[in-house]
């Protein structure tokens, strides 16, 4: 079997010394910090040892049973979020379970930086909680990605494309973070993937931001591509050998789908333009990855106060009681199929049908 190469050639990102000490004490900008000259050489230190010698991932421990390479280190950030991710998947199978709701609100906006206000995805978001949260024996998350510009240590890292390389590169869950050497921590979708793998429905909730999704979305979107056909096993590729990574796939790849069969809402608003092609794009993505469309009334894209002035736009949104109930009534949709797939008594057709193209 031919393997072929990987392709290389791209300008070398690494530091030196000077510029990655300059770097890294520029976020120690405050007078606070001045008495601590001696104490941030040191660390800085630290730090450019970690960098210089590529200290990916410090903490690990052997993989143990049940992978490919039992002696093979892995980090124990990876462990600790596949451990949460295989906890979450055995909730979401508890038939004795509540039926589990995650709400996404996808605006960057709030009032804890610099909009001063609330998103109206937010408050779209809520009136779909109410309809759920009062639910029989429902349990309802919020993912408020707003936290991302207002909250300290948040981040959702970009992917770096494991997947176009080879499938079996791209871990589930990602291993590409943290990366403690280039200083890539606090990354949040460790937390992010058990919240999808729990729940039973999914509605994403989200504004149009230049004939796009927001950038914590499609931040969130991106790094979610290893629920679609990523490798679970980090000791199969060696971690990153591409090489080994590309005779798995060539080999044939089974693409396994991690979230498949969730079922899915999508309500997409807008100023101006670009709410339907929004709404058909996630649509499709989460389509993509075998979830489950829970009804045309679960498929929204509306204008609030179209053409009119930002600053009254949540007063628009006031007067707006049509969008108000078909957002219930998109809560109510995803809740009915939710619990019908649970008893046994949704049928979708096709499901079952091997899929005669992967990627």
């Amino acid at each position: 079997m031919h393997i072929p190469d990987a392709r290389k050639g791209t300008p070398d990102p690494t530091l030196d010394e000077a510029e990655f000490r300059r770097r890294f004490l520029q976020q120690f900008q405050d007078p606070a910090y001045e008495p601590l000259g001696s104490e941030l050489k040191r660390i800085a230190d630290a730090a450019w040892d970690a960098y210089s010698h590529h200290r990916k991932s410090p903490k690990t421990r052997k993989a143990g049973p049940g992978f490919a390479d039992p002696d093979y280190d892995l980090a124990v950030d990876w462990i600790a979020a596949k451990d949460a991710i295989d906890l979450a998947q055995t909730r979401h199978e508890d038939p004795s379970g509540p039926a589990r709701f995650l709400l996404v609100s996808a605006s960057s906006r709030s009032e804890h930086t610099c909009p001063g206000e609330m998103s109206k995805s937010y408050r779209l978001v809520e009136i779909a909680k109410e309809v759920l949260a009062n639910a029989e024996n429902t349990e309802v998350e919020v993912l408020e990605l707003s936290r991302l510009a207002a909250e300290y240590g948040r981040h959702i890292h970009p992917c770096k494309a494991c997947f176009s390389t080879a499938a079996a590169l791209c871990h589930w869950p990602c291993s590409c973070y943290p990366n403690y050497s280039l200083g890539q921590t606090h990354d949040w979708m460790n937390e992010i993937y058990p919240s999808w793998v729990a729940a039973h429905g999914v509605m994403i909730v989200t504004p149009v931001n230049w004939y796009q999704v927001t950038s914590p979305l499609k931040l969130m979107m991106d790094r979610l591509v290893c629920a679609d056909g990523g490798n679970p096993d980090p000791t199969s590729t060696q971690g990153k050998k591409t090489d080994i990574a590309k005779e798995m796939e060539l080999k044939g790849w089974d693409y396994p789908k991690h979230l498949a069969g969730r079922l899915f809402s999508v309500v997409v608003h807008g100023d101006t333009e670009g709410a339907e092609s929004v709404r058909r794009s996630l649509s499709d993505w989460l389509r993509a990855m075998d979830l489950v469309p829970a009804g045309t009334a679960a498929e929204i894209d509306r204008y609030i106060g179209y053409w009119q002035p930002y600053a009254t736009s949540h007063e628009e949104l006031d007067r707006d009681r049509a969008i108000q109930d078909e957002v219930r009534n998109a809560a109510l949709a995803l809740l009915e199929a939710v619990k019908a797939k649970r008893t046994g008594q949704l049928v979708t057709a096709g499901e079952d049908l091997k899929e005669p193209r992967q990627k």
